[in-house]
């Protein structure tokens, strides 16, 4: 049994704390545990230079010289980082764009009547969207528009004469220039991500700067494809707005059909929650007091910020969820989900049930979603969950008693309409007018994983309180945003003690004057990963207003935890736009001096974003700060 310091060193979660205990009397592997026994983790890994892209490897070069300086093909040390950062940006864009696509297809199938289930639930959105694709909409019908809509989102997978429009309607004009003198614009986002491959094949693009601009250019693409996810969830689910809900393991119920719905696109768990009433009469005659539905990851961010789902945890403490023994099955679409929930789900009488066919786990049984077969897909996974709790009923389950209330779904549209409650006729002046007299020092957005060589959510729990001290105004996306919701910091009763006074007095100005007689939390949660848009979105709007480009914002974001190669190409995307990003974990990049100099210094002459590497959450937050505070001395504030 691991002692309480343990512990700590694990998880700053106490439900988490609980689970790893009981994990380790029960003698089941956790993610800590393999973890362990990796260590130690090879270094020539760890810095970037190691290379088995072709099959004469694997190459490793020694970083102190002792030993080979060049790989078998004659690959230096920066060209072998700089190709395994490509491909990393590459891995992150097929997975927000995979994301996208799906979207795209259900939109169309919509569009023609073949998805029964769905329907357009923002159609001010849809035409929105379409208008600034230079689509026609007066006089057409919805469905024509949504098709057209469809159909521009799969051109934007295929190169063509025009660029991608996703990348290049979203920025607002002086980012778009940058850009396209740099040649950052991509030209399609399933070529951006093949060039990659290419050009990091054995034999091809060795010049590591050239590498790593290329990187940049599959970035944008990357923030092509988290838009375009954006845009289509919303038009098909529902623009968020703000929602009263939970979060922690104390979300679940011992008397109710538990159902965790994991992993990362909504078209499956959308319906699920929809569903959900005309099940609640099977799972009340099978002796439960009805269904509860809780959230993982960032599928779980997309139903709570629809639906208030609360969220039941994140990242690296998937896991947990099940080891309580309450859970009657995880659902699960892809991205983001560790095998190991497979073990864990057979030790404790769970069903994983997986539903895409790029995303199948052994020991999982599969139901294949389709958008035609979507209902009889959920009642057949409602079934197996009501059936798993008549086994369960009666059985002792431990359901740490712990969940934090959350305030969620702060959309961009929900945002600026909180806004218009202080000025109707210019929503954006408020926030304007307090960043210039320094009430809101700056912006920091969140986004990222849970990476298990930190702590859970230490990171970002030190960062953010010191930002949010210093007066900054903190976003969040995804597993980040699931950390602080989960310590209290989407609670507004914690506003007050969490924020400076200038920063406290703004969020109690925008609560009160939209009747909730308190202020809005302390961090505002803006969605699931591909989300970042929405603070995209946000920078372009302010950068627009004051006339001038993103990279002069005081904005600044920071994936603490990061873990997936996902965070790597959004992180790519950010300073692609210009923005000062930090990463709290190392990046397989000291192998190179060359690389890590043009990575976190040379790139701001080129876009005037770049990296801050720095795993000390204190030490992290002061160059925030002074990165916040150069941008603001730059507009004379």
């Amino acid at each position: 049994m691991p002692d309480g310091k343990d512990l700590n060193v694990k998880s700053a979660d106490p439900a988490v704390r609980e689970m790893i205990a009981k994990a380790a009397k029960l003698e089941v592997k956790t993610v800590w545990d393999r973890y362990e026994a990796m260590l130690p983790q090879c270094g020539f890994g760890d810095t970037g230079l190691c290379c088995r892209h072709c099959l004469q490897g694997p190459c490793r070069i020694d970083p102190f010289g002792e030993g080979p300086t060049e790989g078998i093909c004659g690959a230096t040390a920066d060209t072998m980082v700089a190709r395994g950062l490509d491909r990393a940006i590459a891995a992150g864009t097929a997975a927000h764009s995979g994301h996208a696509r799906h979207l795209a297809h259900a939109l169309l199938k919509v569009s023609k009547g073949q998805a029964p289930s769905y329907s357009i639930k923002e159609v001010e959105k849809l035409r929105a969207v379409a208008t600034r694709l230079s689509i026609q909409v007066d006089g057409r019908s919805d469905m024509d528009v949504a098709g057209d809509v469809a159909r521009a989102a799969l051109a934007d997978f295929h190169e063509k004469d025009t660029p991608v429009l996703w990348a290049a309607t979203v920025v607002n004009p002086e980012r778009a220039k940058v850009l396209t003198d740099l040649g950052l614009v991509p030209v399609g986002i399933d070529h951006e991500v093949s060039e990659i491959m290419h050009r990091t094949l054995y034999g091809v693009d060795s010049d590591p700067v050239n590498l790593l601009l290329g990187g940049l250019r599959c970035g944008v693409a990357d923030l092509a494809g988290c838009y375009m996810a954006t845009d289509l969830a919303d038009i098909l689910f529902g623009i968020p707005q703000p929602t009263v809900t939970e979060a922690n393991l104390g979300t679940l119920k011992a008397d109710a059909v538990n159902i965790a719905l994991h992993g990362h696109n909504p078209l499956l768990s959308d319906l699920l929650v929809t569903r959900a009433e005309s099940r609640k009469g099977a799972a009340m005659a099978a002796g439960a007091s009805g269904i509860n539905l809780v959230g993982i990851c960032c599928t779980g961010n997309e139903v709570m910020m629809r639906h208030g789902i609360p969220a039941c945890t994140h990242s690296v403490s998937q896991e947990m969820a099940i080891l309580t023994g309450a859970l009657d099955a995880m659902v699960v679409d892809y991205q983001c989900i560790m095998p190991s929930v497979a073990t864990v789900a057979e030790c404790m009488g769970t069903t994983l049930i997986t539903t895409m066919e790029i995303g199948k786990i052994p020991g999982a049984k599969h139901i294949p979603f389709t958008e035609e077969t979507a209902a009889e897909r959920a009642d057949e996974i409602y079934d197996i969950a009501i059936a798993n709790f008549k086994r369960r009923k009666g059985k002792p389950v431990d359901i740490p008693q712990i969940k934090t209330p959350v305030v969620a779904g702060f959309s961009v549209e929900a945002i600026v309409s909180a806004l218009a409650k202080l000025d109707a006729n210019d929503p954006l002046k408020p926030v304007i007018d307090n960043i210039k007299s320094g009430n809101i020092r700056g912006v920091c957005l969140f986004a990222g994983c849970n990476n298990v060589k930190v702590p859970q959510d230490s990171n970002f729990i030190a960062i953010a309180r010191k930002l949010l001290k210093e007066n900054v105004l903190v976003l969040a996306t995804g597993c980040g945003a699931g950390a602080l919701m989960r310590h209290g910091f989407m609670d507004p009763a914690n506003t007050d003690e969490l924020c400076g006074e200038g920063l406290r007095a703004v969020l109690r100005a925008i609560g009160e004057a939209n009747g909730l007689g308190g202020p809005l939390p302390a961090v505002l949660h803006m969605g699931s990963c591909v989300d970042n848009s929405r603070a995209v979105a946000l920078t372009v709007a302010v950068a627009q207003y004051l006339g001038v480009d993103t990279d002069k914002l005081p904005v600044v974001a920071s994936a603490a935890e990061a873990v997936s190669e996902k965070a790597v190409s959004i992180g790519a995307y950010a300073v692609a736009a210009g923005l000062p990003t930090h990463v709290g974990v190392m990046l397989p990049v000291l192998g190179s001096q060359l690389v890590t100099q043009v990575l976190t210094d040379k790139v701001k002459g080129l876009t005037g974003g770049y990296f801050i590497v720095d795993l000390d959450p204190e030490s992290a937050a002061e160059k925030l700060l002074a990165a916040i505070d150069e941008r603001r001395a730059g507009l004379g504030l």
